[in-house]
This record gives structure tokens, C-alpha cells and sequence, in this order.
């Protein structure tokens, strides 16, 4: 039997890169996903991926800083599919430039996508969850919340934030049989590092002692990790899946 065999799992920001391969992943190891993002007709490579693995898709439209919108797409997802055990955060934006340059709109657009996008989601979510005292909620956050980059000082204090709302929900939802914890990426080969200059790839090469980047794929399995029942033991954890960039 898989890990996930039959299990439900809602995933945000799923239509590329990281989101794409871990709802492939979740799909792999036996879930059926509802696959999120901001237009519905963004996921059908995602939805035709999960359906190659003979699990079922099925795709909504939300947008993750608006609560009504993320109340009626949770919502429908949870009739369609009859119930919701799996949710991954994964929803996210930069908008990098250097601290004395950064806008307010940059400032509240990341934070509004990052942060309070994963707290409405998570709270839809858990209302949910705590009806059938059982789930297990994964946030995507970065390393860079825990060490900090320069010119991303809007992304990292919202995946900063990311890591704290992950332990303070893991410690109210435990006791309702949820699990919070979140995957903290580091430099991975995606359609956003691949536009960086070489320059700027091999300085951040230089800081992961396995001394190259990590795959969408190893991000993922984390993921399927965490949600899984072979982790019903680990809640508020942060699991960096780095190379050894933080340690």
C-alpha cells in the first residue's frame, strides 16, 4: 500500500515549479489532489500529470490574500472530493530589490501572497480538519527565513513568519490529531533561479557544501514525508532540504 493511498490533499501555487512537482509527488504516493492557483487553467499540465498516475485532479481558482476566495474554493474542494487531509502551503511571490529601494506595495504584496495567504488557507483548512480530527498541514517556507538575504527583505520576513505560524498552529492543532510543519527549500533549480546570472548562481553554489542545486523532485519528497503517516510523530518542525546551506 502507498503512504498516501486514498488520502486528499489540497495544494497552493501548484500549476509550476515546486508546487507542480510536489502535487506530482503526493499524486505518486497514492493522494488524489485539489491543485490551487490564481487561474484554474494554469494547472492543466499539473492536473494531467496527477491523472497519468491514474489519481484523480481536479483544479480550482484562488486567490491566497483573498478570504472569501479561499473560503469558497477550500469549500468546494472539500464537497467534491468528501473530505481534506493533506494541505500544502506552497503559494508564493518575490519581489526583491534592496531595503532602502523597497515600495510598500512590494513590501504588502509578498507578505498578503506569502504569509497571510497561508494563514487563510490554513485556517479554512483546519476548520475542516478539526471536524475529522485528523490532518497534516506543510508549509513551504525557505532557509532564507532562518539566515536572512539581503534585498529580500519583504520574502524573508514572510517566510520568517511562515516558520513561526508553522509552530504556533502546530501546538493548537495538535490536540486535535493535526500535524503543522513546514520544508525550508534552499537554492533549487526552478524557472525563477534559472533567470539569475551565473554570477549570481555560483555565489549562492559556494554557500551548499554539496555544491550544487537541489531539484523541485527533493523538495517534494520532503513534503510526501511530512505528510505522511511515517511521520505521525513530527509536528512544529521546520525540515531544511538545502545541500547543508544551513545547519
Amino acid at each position: 500500500m502507498k503512504p498516501l493511498e486514498n488520502k486528499i490533499a489540497l495544494v497552493t501555487g501548484a500549476a509550476r515549479g515546486i508546487g507542480r512537482a510536489i502535487a506530482v509527488q503526493l499524486a505518486a504516493d497514492g493522494a488524489d489532489v485539489a491543485l490551487c492557483d490564481v487561474k484554474a487553467e494554469w494547472l492543466e499540465e499539473t492536473a494531467s500529470a496527477v491523472r497519468g498516475l491514474g489519481r484523480r485532479a481536479e483544479c480550482y481558482a484562488m486567490d491566497v490574500a483573498d478570504g472569501a476566495a479561499v473560503g469558497a474554493a477550500v469549500a468546494r474542494a472539500a464537497a467534491d472530493f468528501g473530505r481534506l487531509d493533506i494541505l500544502v502551503n506552497n503559494a508564493g511571490i518575490t519581489r526583491d530589490t534592496l531595503l532602502i529601494r523597497m515600495s510598500e506595495e512590494d513590501w504588502d504584496a509578498v507578505l498578503d501572497i506569502n504569509l497571510k495567504g497561508a494563514f487563510l488557507v490554513t485556517k479554512a483548512a483546519a476548520k475542516l480538519m478539526m471536524k475529522q480530527r485528523a490532518g497534516a498541514i506543510v508549509n513551504i517556507a525557505s532557509v532564507v527565513g532562518i539566515m536572512g538575504n539581503a534585498g529580500q527583505a519583504n520574502y524573508t520576513a514572510s517566510k520568517a513568519g511562515l516558520i513561526a505560524l508553522t509552530k504556533t498552529a502546530a501546538k493548537e492543532l495538535g490536540s486535535r490529531n493535526i500535524r503543522v510543519n513546514a520544508v525550508a527549500p534552499g537554492f533549487i533549480r526552478t524557472a525563477m533561479t534559472d533567470q539569475l546570472s551565473e554570477a549570481a548562481k555560483d555565489a549562492m553554489l559556494r554557500l551548499v557544501p554539496l555544491g550544487r542545486p537541489g531539484e523541485p523532485e527533493d523538495v517534494a519528497r520532503a513534503v510526501a514525508f511530512l505528510a505522511s503517516d511515517n511521520a505521525a510523530y513530527v509536528n512544529g518542525q521546520v525540515l531544511t532540504v538545502c545541500g547543508g546551506m544551513v545547519m
